[in-house]
Order: C-alpha cells, then structure tokens, then sequence
C-alpha cells in the first residue's frame, strides 16, 4: 500500500491531484495530512523529513519516494492500467493537457487559489485570467466533444480530471465564467464521491494559515465560508 503526504485539504491544489485519482480509481493508501506552517518555506524542515524537495504531495512506496504530482502519477499508472485513458488519441491528449495545467495557467493559479470552503466575489477578471479561463474552456470543450464525456477523455474518470480537479474547486470557490458545455463538466466532477469526499474534510478542517487565506482576498470579497470555525 502507498503512503500518500499532502497538506491541507482546503489549500493545497497540488495533493488533491494523486489523491482524488486514487480514491476515484479505488486504488489503496494511506494518508498523512501535514498541514501549512506558515508562509513560502516554513513547513520546510516537516516536510524535508518524508520528502526530497520538502514540498506536498509526496507518495512513499516501501523505501522508495516519489514526489510532484506529476511524477506520482506517473509512478501510480505504471501499476495499474486504468490511470491514463486506454485509447492512444485520448491518451495522448490527456496527457498533453495534464502537462499544461502542470505548467501553466498561471495567472488562475494566482489570482484565484484554491480554498475549498470559501466564496469569494470577484473585484474584476483581469485580461490575463480572462485569457486562461478562455483557454481553459477551449481545452475542456475539445476533450469532452471528442471523447464524449461525461469526463475529459471519455466516460471514465483518468489523470487528466485529476489534474483539474482542483480547478473545478476554483470555479466554485471565485464564480468563474464558462460554457455550458463545461458548467456541467463542473457540476458533474463535483458530484463525485471522491470530490466530496476531499471537500467534506476541508470543511472540517480547523486550520487557518494567515497567507493563504490574505490571498483568496487578494482579488476579490468573501462572501461566505462554510469551513467550521476555529476553536
């Protein structure tokens, strides 16, 4: 069995990917929630001790460490068949956007992180999270018209929707414009057992980490939280 370590579940965007693709895929792990310390390094020396770049996610497999979520799911699919899609052209493709949400769209990033149980309206969209959420939608356009849907690459849950699993967080947290076609991408993704599963526990979760909540509120105002409230 893998030992999965991520961080908050409200915050980090990054440990929801190999987490909610194992849990989707019944894939076996254990998990240990290590939450944010503080700002940009803090967490350094607790997160040094189980993992080579001191940063979450990070999948322990015996004695061997995998880290980034990029390569634990790599890591992941070399075991077991149902990680990437089975057809070469989706598979291609997923791949291909796996790799660019892993790179990119960094202005989403940015001005609208991910905190699962917060609302936030929006000041504005500035031209470049407009250009990203264009391109974004482009991109889920494509895979859903031509693979079918009702997910990215076809009709079964791969690496690819967990890739943009924590984007379907953002669009729910910020309001962000999209199709329809894609509004239903969202809603469905967030129906998921394995989405509600992550989302119920980081309402429960009682940690606030001051930067990261300072910059959910950078571009916009919060106008509910539904996270239980610290003691």
């Amino acid at each position: 069995m893998f030992d999965l370590y991520i961080a908050n579940k409200n915050y980090s965007s990054w440990s929801l990917r190999p987490w909610v693709l194992m849990k989707a895929l019944n894939i076996p792990f254990k998990e240990y929630v290590m939450p944010f310390e503080g700002g940009t390094g803090v967490s350094y020396a607790t997160f040094k001790r189980f993992s080579p770049s001191a940063l979450v996610p990070c999948l322990v497999d015996k004695e061997l460490a995998v880290w980034d979520s990029l390569a634990i799911i790599e890591y992941v699919a070399e075991q077991h068949s149902k990680v990437w899609p089975q057809d070469v052209a989706a598979r291609a493709w997923a791949r291909s956007a796996s790799a660019e949400m892993h790179s990119g769209f960094a202005t989403l990033r940015n001005e609208c992180p991910m905190n699962c149980g917060a609302r936030v309206a929006l000041d504005d969209l500035s031209s470049a999270l407009k250009a990203d959420m264009a391109r974004l939608d482009e991109q889920w356009q494509q895979g859903l018209s031509r693979f079918g849907g009702p997910f990215l690459a076809g009709k079964d849950f791969t690496a690819v929707d967990a890739f943009y699993a924590p984007v379907v967080f953002r669009v729910q947290t910020f309001g962000l414009p999209l199709s329809e076609a894609s509004q239903v991408y969202v809603k469905h993704m967030l129906a998921q057992p394995a989405m509600q599963a992550w989302y119920q526990d980081a309402l429960e979760e009682r940690w606030r980490e001051p930067s990261h909540e300072a910059d959910t509120l950078k571009q916009g105002t919060l106008t509910a939280d539904y996270r239980k409230a610290c003691p």
